[in-house]
């Protein structure tokens, strides 16, 4: 006769494998003091919960692009912020002549419709780099209801020469796009660059 001890592990039901543990998304890193103190600050904040709300669509959460409409086409107002580091790159960027009918270099309105050929606000997922007609360019996706139609209206970061300091310093603004995202011609391959597919772009009025 078996020991008691040795009759319960006989009969005993095997242990189930354990779950594999789901990997958590990355967290967002905690801004910066150098950081709070930019001017870009509150977009910043809108960012990162953009980045929070969409956790699933990004694995990439180092970098993040703000494209800030609050200010005029002539500003400095697009922002590649490195959310480790603190650094931040900033360009000129132009909105769409849908957003702002009368050229008056102040983006007025946004907009998603087809054929509006207006910039649209929201969260954007960088894409795939590739070669078109404006040369080296980057597909954008899309995230939020006001800016889903991004791929259909083929909206992208591309460059062109109205995009340039000596545009601003003949006209007083930059010239205007058709709802991309357009930056000037000696810096796109910087941008893209310091981009790359998978982060974030966010883009709005504060």
């Amino acid at each position: 006769m078996l020991p008691s001890s040795v009759a319960r592990a006989a009969v005993a039901e095997p242990a189930a494998p354990a779950a594999p543990a789901v990997p958590a998304p990355p967290a967002v890193p905690k801004p910066l003091p150098v950081l709070t103190a930019k001017p870009y600050a509150r977009m910043l904040d809108r960012a990162r919960a953009a980045l929070d709300r969409h956790q699933d669509s990004f694995d990439l959460r180092d970098r993040v692009a703000l494209a800030d409409f609050s200010k005029a086409s002539r500003d400095f107002r697009f922002h590649i912020v490195d959310l480790i580091g603190g650094q931040t790159s900033s360009y000129l960027v132009a909105h769409g002549r849908g957003s702002d009918p009368e050229h008056s270099g102040w983006l007025r309105s946004f907009s998603n419709q087809p054929e509006s050929m207006a910039t649209s606000d929201g969260a954007y997922k960088t894409g795939e780099i590739y070669d078109g007609k404006h040369g080296v360019s980057m597909r954008l996706i899309g995230l939020d209801p006001t800016n889903n139609n991004a791929d259909p209206r083929a909206i992208v970061i591309h460059s062109a020469d109205y995009v340039s300091e000596n545009h601003i310093a003949t006209w007083g603004k930059l010239g205007r796009s058709e709802g991309c995202f357009v930056v000037a011609p000696h810096l796109i391959a910087q941008v893209l660059g310091l981009l790359g597919p998978g982060r974030l772009l966010y883009a709005d009025k504060v």
